[in-house]
């Protein structure tokens, strides 16, 4: 995955709230678009099951996948940060180095530089040369930033990370791992957050399940892309 002489590849996540942000917003979709998809979640399970008969072959959420990458990858990298709360960003790459001392960690920048006039950002990324950039602006900020801002020298590898940071700095505490096997997360965190959360989850799921129905009855599926 991580070459210095490929060319340069960008990833993002899609989940069932992401998926009905890029139904109404052609920026997001264009950035997804432009960008290797990986799976997040339950809901884009049932999608797969219901258009084309099967489930993905893992859920490959940034929040276990990103984790995991460096922890298996053996050769030394350069890693850049941007984005979240200064002291959420800082206290991430000081458990990352905990869990992978063979990287080398970067804090870019937290998440409240100026999104209109990014130069210096990514001049400090381009100085740094990083074989992977993690970006945690949120969804759809990220993707967006990425698909406006990101080139060459910039990252080998780049991943839209959405919570991540606070995840990883302890900020946001990970549900049990018999909830995590059940793909009931999104539960615990609504549990942990429901004034934030709630319209995501319970507005949000319904809403998700109501586009796959249109999106199957047109027969979408045999198409490419999403509906405007």
């Amino acid at each position: 995955m991580i070459d210095g002489n490929g060319p340069q590849r960008i990833f993002n996540f899609l989940n069932a709230n992401n998926t009905n942000l890029a139904m109404r917003d052609p920026r997001y979709r264009q950035g997804l678009s432009k960008s290797e998809v990986l799976p997040d979640g339950v809901g884009v399970d049932i999608a797969s099951r219901a258009l084309h008969g099967s489930a993905f072959p893992a859920n490959l959420n940034g929040t276990d996948f990103v984790p995991a990458l460096l922890v298996h990858t053996d050769r030394p990298l350069k890693v850049a940060l941007i984005g979240a709360r200064p002291e959420i960003l800082a206290r991430a790459v000081s458990n990352f180095k905990a869990a992978t001392p063979w990287h080398e960690f970067f804090a870019v920048s937290d998440g409240y530089f100026d999104q209109s006039d990014s130069s210096q950002v990514l001049a400090d990324l381009a100085a740094i040369d990083p074989d992977i950039t993690l970006i945690a602006l949120g969804s759809p900020s990220q993707e967006i930033w990425i698909d406006s801002n990101i080139r060459q020298g910039h990252g080998r590898v780049v991943f839209g990370v959405g919570a991540l940071f606070d995840f990883v700095s302890g900020a946001i505490p990970r549900a049990p791992r018999i909830i995590r096997d059940l793909r009931l997360e999104w539960v615990w965190r609504l549990a942990l957050e429901p004034s934030r959360l709630w319209r995501r989850y319970i507005l949000g799921n319904p809403v998700f399940l109501c586009h796959l129905l249109r999106y199957k009855l047109s027969g979408a599926s045999r198409k490419t892309g999403l509906p405007a």
